[in-house]
């Protein structure tokens, strides 16, 4: 008897095929049909080849490249609904360690094949199934040198992900930027019974913009409103192109090999991280890109001259004060790591201008946080906390005046780093 997640998985690739059978329709309705992945299966074969196959309702154009350090292939296609059970992607065969999937950027759709070492990815095929019309896009990778491998990744081209154009609005209220943490391609922390960190972050962060919105006292976008993701230096620009007010990254870590530790923290940006769990909590959030199988450099913002210098010390200062108000309004309305407020060098908290905090909500490596992260309760109670701390933050904004923005209008602030 077929599992239930296969009896689903047959009666939606029956809804999407069935239509078809009854005959061509017209060109336009075809063009605008959402691509859907059904299934993925990896397997080996006697001549050392490694097959990953995509179940498709139609087909569509596949593009292939490899990247290096760590040893990824990356490919890409149009934008594609994934409705593929958790457990894809988690198996290893051959030379294929693991894969993940989602949505890159608007209109594009990545899987990133972490490579259990050098290998070259053959000749994409597609066909169609006879028996129900399914389109099977079947990707080869096949075990190569080093040295190979390292020509192939130094001549692929990736396209960028398309930046998003935010224009500033007349409105003159404060703009908090909301920023879901990973996203698409990037899942990050996986709990144990499969849940991803993306999906716990970005329903919190839709939680908190919607107390944020009903107070009607702040404009509030958020770096990404889907499961799509979204480059570290594009967060930062979205902010800062905006002209946002504050910052605020929301994530949820992980440590599988201590799961008792629990709690919430609250980082601001530093060159130098308050302890070495901090900077290795950096070190991990900083490989996103890599992660989504995008490029990614390092390097601090530039300061261009002592004026932009003292607007970065100012701004951080700002992070610094927020992250203690917003320190008290959590710690009693949910639990707080034994250091709840600390520095490290994230790259999300790189803006010189925009006031900035990271905040971990806790640990999907703890039963007890998991719990409370799933539970609209506490999201609920959480929210309605964080969002009185802003409002405080603001309030004492008013009080002091607003150098960072008088800054901001004083001098162009250099851009940052990617």
């Amino acid at each position: 008897m077929p599992s239930r997640t296969r009896l689903i998985r047959t009666v939606l690739l029956a809804a999407l095929l069935v239509p078809a059978l009854a005959g061509p329709r017209p060109a336009a309705a075809q063009d605008g049909e959402r691509v859907v992945a059904i299934a993925a299966d990896l397997a080996g074969g006697a001549t050392g080849t490694t097959r990953l196959t995509i179940t498709l309702s139609k087909a569509v154009e596949a593009r292939a490249f490899v990247m290096e350090r760590p040893d990824r292939a990356v490919i890409d296609l149009p934008e594609v609904n994934f409705q593929l059970g958790p457990e894809a992607g988690r198996r290893r065969e051959g030379v294929v360690q693991s894969f993940r999937y989602g949505l890159f950027a608007p209109g594009r759709s990545r899987i990133v094949v972490d490579l259990a070492g050098p290998a070259a990815v053959g000749p994409i095929e597609t066909a169609t199934r006879p028996r129900d019309g399914a389109v099977l896009l079947t990707i080869p990778f096949q075990k190569v040198e080093r040295e190979a491998f390292r020509k192939a990744a130094a001549a692929s081209d990736p396209a960028p992900a398309p930046k998003a154009v935010v224009r500033e609005a007349a409105d003159q209220r404060p703009l908090v930027m909301i920023d879901a943490g990973h996203g698409g391609t990037d899942p990050g922390a996986i709990a144990v019974g499969g849940v991803f960190e993306k999906d716990i972050v970005f329903g919190f962060a839709q939680a908190l913009v919607g107390k944020l919105e009903e107070s009607g006292r702040y404009r509030v976008r958020m770096t990404r409103d889907r499961d799509v993701f979204v480059p570290l230096a594009e967060r930062v620009r979205l902010a800062r192109e905006a002209k946002a007010d504050l910052f605020v990254s929301i994530h949820a870590d992980s440590i599988s090999s201590a799961p008792q530790v629990r709690g919430a923290t609250i980082y601001t940006g530093s060159e130098k991280a308050t302890d070495a769990e901090s900077a290795k909590l950096a070190e991990r959030e900083n490989k996103a890109d890599a992660a989504a199988g995008a490029d990614a450099s390092e390097g601090p913002p530039e300061i261009a001259d002592i004026l932009q210098e003292l607007t970065l010390r100012e701004t951080r200062g700002f992070s610094s004060g927020f992250a203690r108000t917003l320190m008290g309004h959590l710690s009693p309305v949910m639990e707080m790591s034994t250091k709840p407020h600390r520095e490290a060098g994230f790259r999300v908290l790189r803006s010189p201008d925009v006031p900035s905090v990271l905040v971990e909500l806790g640990y999907l490596s703890s039963k007890r946080d998991l719990e409370m992260l799933q539970s609209p309760e506490w999201r609920a109670g959480v929210t309605g906390s964080m969002a009185k701390a802003i409002e405080l933050f603001f309030a004492n904004r008013a009080t002091l005046g607003r150098p960072v923005a008088t800054a901001r209008r004083a001098a162009a602030i250099a851009p940052v780093s990617p």
